[in-house]
């Protein structure tokens, strides 16, 4: 019998418990509010950390693995992550708290979820409340070629990332309701620039003559400014970014194609002009990622410091 610990309670069969989310804050979400309210960036990196970890290895904390001799090269130091991926910082802060208060319980991979799911309650100006299921295990394995072969590029077109999230059980709805994240948070000059400045594209002309006077042409590891992805909202997790697609104000070949097929489109437009559906969608769509091939039981265990696995 598979057994998952959560709270300290053993569940047989292992699986996810649904967790109501806690009214008046919680461990993990008052760390969360204090870096979140000092900077909204660290919470739009909390939200895409939990993409990032359950996308690869599914949700398991594999991206928090630090290099060691043995693996010098986790999931963290691959490009999809390294050096844009941030708010390791909040889960190390998160997880020295929980276990003050109860050693050995909660892993790291349940702690990433819930630091997402509360990132977006404040960023969201608490409108988001996401119930997020807990019991998931730390998994041991981080690989730097695995983030490489899963992790959708924002070059991808509308096939490639529809084919991207239905390897991993999220339907298309799933993918342009997940994309909206792309309201918040900021981007890497070299993440759009050769294939929406350098080459012919239908980005907005005005908002293209800002990114070039931001980015330089040929964006170097050393010479890699950033830019807000949402250039009305910055830091309001809302349905602007759908506004922003239609108006073809986006970053991405990947938000672009969006509006490369009619049922995608529709999509955009329902999510744009009907008030409260994109929220609503995305709590849904949020779980639903959540549970991406998660470890139960002895699949995986409950790691005393996020950045290493336990030594037995």
């Amino acid at each position: 019998m598979r057994i998952a610990l959560v709270r300290g309670v053993p569940w047989p069969g292992g699986g996810l418990l649904q967790e109501v989310m806690p009214p008046r804050g919680g461990i993990v979400r008052d760390e969360v509010k204090k870096f979140v309210y000092k900077n909204a960036g660290i919470g739009a990196g909390l939200i895409r950390m939990f993409f990032h970890d359950c996308f690869v290895q599914g949700c398991d904390g594999s991206v928090l693995l630090d290099p060691t001799l043995a693996n010098p090269q986790p999931e963290k130091l691959s490009p999809p992550n390294f050096p844009s991926l941030r708010g390791f910082e909040v889960i190390d802060s998160a997880k020295d708290a929980v276990e003050k208060a109860c050693p050995g319980v909660v892993s790291c991979a349940d702690i990433v979820a819930f630091a997402g799911r509360d990132a977006a309650y404040f960023l969201s100006r608490l409108t988001v409340k996401i119930n997020m299921p807990v019991g998931r295990r730390d998994g041991r394995i981080s690989n730097f070629t695995e983030a490489l072969t899963n992790l959708p590029p924002p070059f991808f077109n509308i096939s490639q990332l529809i084919a991207s999230f239905a390897a991993k059980g999220l339907d298309t709805e799933d993918m342009v309701v997940l994309s909206g994240a792309h309201t918040i948070g900021v981007s890497h000059c070299s993440s759009f620039v050769s294939d929406r400045l350098v080459v012919p594209s239908n980005i907005n002309a005005a908002l293209a003559s800002v990114l070039r006077r931001q980015c330089p042409a040929n964006p170097t590891p050393a010479n890699d400014p950033t830019v807000n992805q949402d250039v009305v909202t910055p830091n309001a997790l809302d349905n602007q970014y759908y506004k922003n697609v239609l108006a073809h104000k986006v970053l991405f070949t990947s938000d672009a194609a969006l509006l490369t097929t009619p049922a995608t489109t529709q999509m955009v437009l329902d999510n744009a002009n009907i008030r409260g559906l994109w929220e609503e969608k995305f709590k849904k769509s949020m779980v639903k990622m959540g549970a991406i091939e998660v470890k139960t039981g002895y699949q995986g265990e409950i790691r005393r410091n996020c950045r290493v696995v336990n030594r037995y």
